[in-house]
């Protein structure tokens, strides 16, 4: 284990200890299961109180980078987050921007359009006979039309989320699921008023259909459709929006 211990200015020491420690772990000075020293030993590397090393510590325990182990061999280890927990954690952050208007629906929708046709152009390529039928299953449940609005994004979401896996790439898989998550969701619940489920559901089984076939060209080309028509009745939900009278 290599921890290289570089001096702290006098504002916001846990925050600087916590970025130094996360520092050492993203370019490998630290590694998985590494130990690190105990409190006490970082509060005299550091020179600040134990306190202030524990709130460090609390930091990384929030991001998931140490965990804690009590006995004899216990201590304090550095963790390896697996890629479902990064990916929403990055998705939580997307959700965030959205939230805060970071990205306009023309962002949300030109990204989606991009990424989604890079995993469906490798779906076609590897997706499998088990990954087909939960694609089968998920849109039977799509069909119950007693799923609330809510319900049938969760299933709109897990949909696109399965497709992302299929694309053999691990990678491109963790990047589309935090897409996915966060601005999935915000593209149904804007249009939900407006759009027809069975015009999704259509969509999804002509999708579903081209997966079949192994046909890259004709996935991405009702994708992008599906795109076009959310995008068009996400423009209508904003005029409906501008247009209604505000309330007393």
């Amino acid at each position: 284990m290599s921890l290289e211990i570089a001096p702290v200015a006098q504002r916001s020491l846990s925050s600087q200890i916590a970025h130094q420690i996360r520092q050492a772990i993203m370019d490998g000075s630290l590694k998985a299961d590494d130990r690190l020293p105990t409190e006490e030993e970082l509060a005299q590397r550091y020179q600040v109180s134990r306190p202030t090393i524990r709130e460090a510590l609390k930091r990384l325990a929030a991001q998931n980078l140490i965990r804690s182990r009590r006995g004899p061999t216990g201590g304090t280890f550095i963790n390896r987050p697996s890629a479902a927990d990064l990916s929403d954690a990055l998705a939580s952050a997307t959700t965030l921007l959205v939230g805060m208007n970071a990205f306009s629906m023309e962002d949300i929708n030109q990204t989606r359009l991009l990424l989604g046709t890079s995993c469906l152009q490798l779906a076609a390529q590897h997706i499998n006979d088990e990954q087909l039928h939960q694609l089968e299953r998920e849109l039977v449940q799509q069909q119950d039309d007693s799923l609330s609005p809510e319900q049938f994004c969760a299933s709109d979401v897990r949909f696109h989320r399965l497709i992302a896996e299929t694309s053999g790439n691990p990678l491109l898989s963790f990047i589309m699921h935090s897409v996915i998550e966060a601005l999935q969701p915000v593209s149904n619940m804007v249009t939900f008023r407006f759009r027809e489920r069975s015009v999704i559901i259509d969509q999804h089984q002509r999708l579903l259909a081209a997966l079949q076939q192994r046909n890259p060209e004709l996935a991405c080309s009702i994708f992008t459709e599906q795109v076009c028509y959310l995008a068009e009745k996400t423009d209508q939900a904003q005029q409906w929006k501008a247009e209604k009278p505000a309330e007393s």
